[in-house]
């Protein structure tokens, strides 16, 4: 619940460090109020959220993460997770 504060810029200069400190087979977790393919988070698209596309796809590719997911839970929040 960090990343939406931040614009583009400072969020990807906070996942390339996470990146960095992790040892290969580990993942970086980012618990967000995430848009879900199908809409239904009415929190995610009020707040105009693209953070699980973005950091579980675009961002964390950059960062050079191997593969990414959208892990939606109950309640507006869901876990964006890449692993290394």
């Amino acid at each position: 619940m960090i990343l939406h504060d931040w614009n583009l810029e400072k969020k990807k200069r906070l996942i390339k460090p996470a990146y960095a400190a992790l040892p290969k087979g580990d993942a970086f977790i980012a618990v967000e109020n995430l848009i879900d393919d199908a809409r239904r988070n009415a929190f995610g698209l009020a707040t105009r959220s693209i953070l699980a596309e973005s950091i579980s796809g675009q961002w964390c590719k950059e960062a050079g993460f191997d593969h990414s997911e959208a892990l939606y839970l109950a309640g507006p929040c869901s876990a964006a997770i890449a692993y290394k």
